[in-house]
């Protein structure tokens, strides 16, 4: 079904790689992207549970938007090992103007086909989305 804001679909297997994600933790992150050619949300690359928050800050592209989700595992101080998904737009300050509000105009609808999302980062540049930042999010 295409978004009506941007005209843009969602691919089954933007829905299917999230599941995974979610339900058998099959995934550390994965990273979507719109395809021009074709309207729709793909999905780019999806990081093995063994790969870190660096892994995945380093394949969002310097200079072109993203979405993305990433599974973050901690322990609170009652020592209980929790996990939170993260739903995070991507947006560099360098992308394109029309990409960016591509995306903008597209990512409320994109965001409703991920059922499961606990929190949301939007970030510009890398400081946006630090480690820290993310950290403090999901207390």
């Amino acid at each position: 079904m295409a978004n009506s804001a941007s005209g843009i679909a969602v691919s089954d297997e933007c829905k299917l790689k999230f599941l995974e994600l979610k339900a058998k933790r099959n995934y550390r992150y994965i990273i979507f992207k719109i395809d021009d050619n074709v309207q729709q949300v793909m999905v780019e690359k999806a990081g093995d549970h063994a790969e870190t928050y660096e892994h995945f800050t380093s394949s969002l592209p310097d200079n072109e938007c993203r979405y993305a989700v990433f599974d973050y595992d901690f322990t609170t101080d009652e020592n209980c090992h929790k996990s939170k998904i993260f739903f995070i737009a991507w947006s560099p300050d360098t992308a394109r103007v029309r990409t960016k509000m591509l995306y903008a105009s597209s990512k409320d609808r994109f965001k409703r086909e991920l059922d499961g999302i606990q929190a949301e980062l939007q970030a510009t540049d890398p400081s946006e989305m630090s480690w820290d930042t993310l950290k403090a999010r999901a207390f």
